[in-house]
């Protein structure tokens, strides 16, 4: 074997065969893993798999966590794929589309592998089914990371099914066809076969087994890493003819708008709607059952006013004359709640990191510089607010709506109507943005539940003020950091306290303590290389509902490291950039014992062995972000750059943000981006995400707070909640993708761009005018 690998390298030229040799001679004889010898390659990535003529080429597989996800990974192609007798072929996508793109990637990953023209190929989207397809779940950044490899073993068998159709009507040997372009070749006499013509007898044949595939070189893609695939939406969209939610209509389709309760919990004490069915076009008045904190997606529960239409629903619910009992989140408020987490935060937490003695290295430190930031709960905002539409006849329940886990919303829903699942169907729409919000599906529950209620069909709409007040809302948290610095100002000790309602309170009776996936983003694995670090989290009980936002708490933890280190670079009059490689160090893979973790690092639930944290790759985006954006250049008065990184979703992204500021308003001329996010399948939908994301961070970074008082969100609408306008947003995104083979994993991009955003803006900001953020939103705290 290994004179096959030394001649395969002389032959091809990708590595000295000597060299190659004198490598595996020195690990021979030793127990190696894979990463191993690629790093006794000095860093040489070797893409090659050698097998004895006659069998498959293939990719070396690596394990993910898709398959631990509920109902795990399906890479059957006669689930996914179809062929029609005039060769058209129909790829079912299973995720949703809410900008991402994975709707069109990870088809377009299979029409690559299996060879189809994609001119000739129809994407149609999954209804909720995971037992058929496999999970569905399209959040966490996961869409690529897990179905990327089952794309491209769907595409290859596909390919070898048809080759062996071709095959068995020649009567050749299978050696002498191969598909391409849409057809099969015999070889030898230069006869075609279009897919058209082998289609029946191809998709009749069992599915391969995965070891006698053949898959492409990457030399071979005609798409996949092109970045060439426009979204297969974009035409739609752009002319007005994509649907989404709101845009089903159904024969005799009621509309139905709901009087949630002000505050989550609040009971109803009593209901006077005879103005509201006096309104015309309102038809019932019904009521939802309420639903406590902690009852995972249910409905809030309320007083549903079902009409005619929207307008009459809406002036219906205006005219309900709801008495409340507002019950034990009623006193609620901002500014009291605030408090309560600062001051949890200055008392010792329970320990979730203890590398060293951080404790005593600051108790001996010759300084002590503490510097704590705050951040709001927020709102998900999307520009499609939530809309369903549910019909129910013949004792089921059939669901139209733009939901990122479209079984969750269908088995959830289906226990909540009193249904077996199998007679409630989910079908997907597009989504007009979701950031976990859509994640949570009570809206379609809600629409089923009237529906149920009806007998017949209905949508649900909520108006933005509906989703400002009653979502699921991003996690409010005070970020506490103490450096110890010795008498040299070396940093000695780093100890980080997290004070943050959980997403836990969601689902179950709230403890006030934080679920290993949050501690996870940024609190138990910070990269610096420094002898003593703690991290803690402390108690903050949820007092309204907490779902996950795009990033999660990746966007405080973030916010808060890195503003700390660039607020300690310029204490010690340090470059922000050189400070920041140094607090990094070198290059080494963070190890969870070393690093004083009671366990393992939460990783996504990734295997560690596979995407392990490399400091190496965190300082290379850095040095990438900061070279292309000319770090260190002069800038006009009151305009510099600020930087920032961070690992999220496994991968790895550095942020330089060009601010100027005037009169008091942020202006972000420009953002250098530098993302190592493994093998990139789209890049095309890697820039479009690291853009929505730069916008994304600075809504939430100059203008987005939800505000409680009395247990009310007082925000309703983007007057009061403000997002980014055309007037003032990132000028320019410049993206620079680190390239990468396809052994190196794909990791997630939809999420990891906007955490460095935050601070890579509040550190440019004070490096313009030298005021510094540690409270979010800025609002109006640059004003003169």
């Amino acid at each position: 074997m290994l004179d096959q690998i030394l001649e395969f390298a002389d032959r091809s030229g990708v590595f000295p065969a000597n060299a190659l040799k004198a490598v595996i001679t020195n690990v021979s004889g030793a127990k190696v893993s894979r990463r191993g010898v690629l790093k006794g390659l000095g860093g040489f990535v070797l893409a090659m798999h050698v097998l004895p003529a006659g069998e498959a080429r293939a990719f070396v597989p690596y394990p993910t966590f898709g398959t631990g996800m509920p109902h795990g990974i399906v890479a059957d192609p006669h689930v996914f794929v179809s062929i029609a007798a005039d060769g058209q072929v129909t790829i079912i996508a299973h995720r949703s589309e809410l900008g991402t793109g994975s709707r069109t990637t990870l088809p377009m990953i299979i029409a690559d592998e299996m060879e189809a023209d994609w001119d000739r190929v129809t994407v149609l989207q999954a209804p909720g089914d995971e037992p058929k397809y496999g999970n569905q779940d399209t959040d966490g950044s996961r869409s690529l990371r897990h179905h990327i490899q089952p794309a491209r073993e769907i595409g290859a068998s596909v390919r070898g099914m048809l080759e062996q159709a071709a095959a068995e009507k020649w009567g050749a040997d299978l050696a002498d066809v191969q598909a391409a372009g849409h057809q099969v070749i015999h070889k030898t006499l230069g006869e075609r076969l279009d897919y058209g013509d082998l289609a029946e007898a191809a998709m009749a044949l069992e599915t391969p087994a995965r070891e006698t595939l053949s898959f492409k070189d990457e030399a071979e893609f005609r798409y996949i890493g092109k970045g060439q695939v426009q979204i297969v939406d974009l035409h739609d969209i752009t002319t007005g003819k994509a649907v989404y939610g709101a845009d089903v209509v159904l024969p005799g389709m009621k509309v139905a708008v709901i009087a949630r309760p002000p505050v989550v919990g609040a009971q109803i004490k009593s209901v006077n709607d005879a103005a509201a069915l006096a309104v015309a076009g309102v038809e019932k008045v019904i009521r939802i059952p309420l639903a406590p904190l902690g009852s995972k997606f249910k409905p809030l529960g309320g007083v549903a006013v079902v009409a005619a239409n929207t307008w009459s629903a809406i002036q219906g619910r205006d005219a309900l004359e709801i008495d409340w009992d507002r019950g034990e989140h009623g006193s609620f408020n901002t500014e009291t709640y605030e408090a309560e987490l600062r001051a949890a935060t200055a008392a010792k937490g329970s320990s979730v990191r203890n590398q060293g003695d951080a404790d005593t290295a600051l108790s001996n430190a010759a300084r002590v510089l503490t510097y704590e930031y705050y951040q709001p709960h927020l709102a998900h905002a999307p520009m499609e607010p939530p809309a369903a539409v549910a019909n129910f006849a013949d004792g089921k329940c059939e669901i139209w709506a733009p939901v990122q886990s479209p079984y969750v919303a269908r088995t959830d829903t289906a226990e909540y109507i009193g249904l077996d699942v199998e007679n409630v169907t989910l079908h997907v729409t597009l989504l007009g943005g979701g950031f976990g919000r859509k994640s949570k599906a009570d809206f379609a529950t809600e629409a089923a539940f009237l529906a149920k209620e009806i007998g017949g069909p209905v949508r649900v709409q909520w108006t933005r003020e509906d989703d400002i007040r009653h979502g699921y809302f991003h996690t409010s948290s005070v970020e506490r950091i103490d450096v110890g610095l010795d008498k040299d100002n070396a940093v000695v000790a780093w100890r980080h306290r997290s004070a943050a309602p959980s997403f836990l309170s969601t689902f179950t009776a709230d403890a006030g303590v934080q679920h290993e996936i949050e501690i996870g983003m940024g609190l138990e694995n910070l990269p610096y290389d420094i002898a003593n670090i703690s991290a803690e989290q402390c108690k903050a009980l949820a007092h309204t509902r907490i779902g996950w936002y795009r990033s999660v708490s990746n966007i405080p933890r973030a916010f808060a490291v890195q503003s700390a280190t660039a607020e300690l670079a310029a204490e010690l009059g340090l470059d922000q950039k050189d400070f920041l490689l140094k607090m990094i160090g070198d290059r080494r893979i963070l190890d969870a014992a070393q690093s004083g973790l009671p366990g393992k690092f939460w990783n996504q639930y990734e295997p560690y062995e596979e995407f392990p944290f490399d400091t190496g790759r965190l300082s290379d985006v850095v040095r990438l972000a900061a070279d292309k954006a000319g770090w260190g250049k002069t800038l006009p008065e009151g305009e510099a750059l600020g930087i920032a990184v961070h690992r999220s979703f496994v991968s790895y992204i550095a942020m330089v943000v060009h601010a100027r500021v005037d009169k008091g308003t942020v202006h972000v001329p420009e953002v250098h981006v530098a993302i190592d996010c493994g093998f990139v399948a789209n890049p095309e939908r890697v820039r479009s995400q690291v853009q929505g994301a730069c916008v994304f961070g600075m809504t939430a970074t100059v203008h987005s707070g939800i505000t409680f008082a009395d247990g009310e969100v007082q925000e309703s609408n983007f007057h009061d909640y403000e997002i980014l306008r055309s007037s003032n947003f990132p000028e320019v995104v410049h993206t620079h993708i680190v390239p990468h083979k396809f052994e190196v994993h794909a990791t997630g991009v939809g999420e990891p761009g906007v955490p460095p955003f935050l601070p890579a803006l509040t550190n440019a900001i004070f490096n313009a005018t030298g005021k510094r953020i540690r409270n979010l939103p800025i609002g109006n705290q640059l004003d003169a």
